[in-house]
């Protein structure tokens, strides 16, 4: 990383700290694609080295545990002091007392895409100022496409050519023609409900698509490639920076961390009749 630490680490309410975190964010994001691929490269045929974790079909990769390992120093160096939060390595407390930030990251949402070849896998890093998440940024590891959001301050999409856009939801105001994301839970009893909860949306949306990554699924979200999301049992890591760039984007979002209650968002045309279809199907 570069810039000045000393500056990086001054009052969190001057004008400016939270551009510089969401800059930060991005290099973060980005930084931390170039390890996976990095890795990738170099595990081309030799395997991934995965073992499970919440479940036998949950799996973690040598890959996850180093991405975020890198993140984390890349934090310490630049903004020792503040909290981290992350999928793999679970949480370090803040040791400056003035610091009110707590980096909340994944460093690859969509394992599972990762082990089989999906292009659909990504470092998800966000950034909390006094429990609120004010920046995020997502990148996906295989196309290097990269969100970034900053609260009250929109959202955008750098291709990896360069090119950014500014990002906007679709205009989607008829439920019956919204493409909808979603994911699923590894426990089996769970998916049984889920799939249920499905079977009963599908006929009142135009699609459903499963891609296996719910930061993504959000920027997807966020871009207007999805109308509508929703998904149960994600944690913070999982949703906090997409949440915010779809939020950003124009869309109604509630994120939630109870595994009862799915995280919903949607783009504002078709966001209360698709909370009513969620009710209705038994899946909100």
């Amino acid at each position: 990383m570069t810039g000045d630490t000393a500056s990086a680490r001054s009052d969190d309410s001057r004008p400016g700290f939270i551009d510089e975190l969401r800059e930060f964010a991005d290099r973060l994001a980005t930084s931390g694609g170039e390890v996976a691929r990095r890795m990738l490269a170099d595990f081309e045929g030799q395997g991934l080295g995965a073992r499970s974790k919440s479940s036998a079909t949950d799996p973690v990769t040598v890959i996850d545990t180093s991405v975020e390992s890198h993140l984390r120093g890349e934090i310490t160096a630049y903004r020792p002091g503040d909290a981290v939060l992350g999928e793999e390595i679970g949480e370090a407390p803040g040791s400056g007392a003035a610091s009110r930030v707590r980096w909340v990251v994944d460093p690859v949402d969509g394992t599972v895409n990762l082990l089989y070849g999906i292009p659909f896998t990504a470092v998800s890093v966000a950034a909390e100022l006094d429990g609120v998440v004010v920046v995020g940024a997502v990148h996906n590891i295989v196309t290097r496409e990269t969100w970034s959001a900053a609260l009250d301050r929109g959202a955008t999409l750098r291709a990896a050519d360069g090119q950014v856009t500014t990002l906007g939801v679709s205009g989607c105001d008829d439920l019956s023609l919204a493409l909808v994301g979603t994911g699923f839970s590894y426990d089996a009893t769970l998916r049984a409900e889920q799939g249920r909860a499905v079977a009963a949306l599908l006929p009142v949306v135009r699609d459903i698509r499963r891609c296996g990554s719910a930061a993504l699924d959000l920027c997807m979200l966020a871009t207007g490639r999805l109308d509508a999301y929703y998904e149960r049992c994600l944690k913070p890591w999982d949703y906090a920076a997409g949440g915010l760039i779809a939020a950003e984007s124009g869309a109604i979002v509630s994120t939630s961390r109870d595994d009862a209650v799915p995280t919903v968002a949607a783009g504002p045309g078709v966001s209360e009749a698709f909370r009513q279809a969620l009710r209705d199907c038994g899946a909100l």
